[in-house]
């Protein structure tokens, strides 16, 4: 049985591929020290951002969230036997798949500290 799991990194990274409609403005403070509290470095944040994961099952469970965000039933149906071929858990995926609706329907969680545009 696979130990991959929809864990707090992993949420984290989902949450960071589907902020900001694929855009690229800097990382929160907030988002920040979530990330470095939950062991994450700035090259994984950045790779989150990209919708690029770690290793291999975080970058499947990252295209099947950015699927599921998408409504494209196509899609998704592939990313998710991917997936699911990569090692993920079909429970997970549906983890993963829901926890992407709620994020795009919300416009993507709200940061806990945004970011201020500064003048310069």
């Amino acid at each position: 049985m696979s130990s991959f799991t929809l864990d707090g990194r992993v949420r984290l990274s989902v949450t960071l591929a589907l902020a900001d409609d694929g855009r690229d403005p800097p990382v929160s403070p907030g988002r920040e020290a979530e990330a470095r509290g939950l062991g994450l470095c700035g090259a994984e944040v950045d790779a989150a951002r990209r919708s690029s994961g770690r290793d291999a099952r975080t970058s499947r469970a990252l295209v099947l969230a950015l699927a599921a965000a998408s409504r494209d039933g196509e899609c998704l149906h592939e990313a998710r036997a991917r997936a699911v071929w990569s090692g993920i858990p079909a429970e997970v995926c549906r983890e993963i798949e829901s926890l992407a609706v709620e994020l795009a329907g919300a416009g993507a969680a709200p940061d806990p500290e945004p970011t201020v545009a500064r003048e310069g």
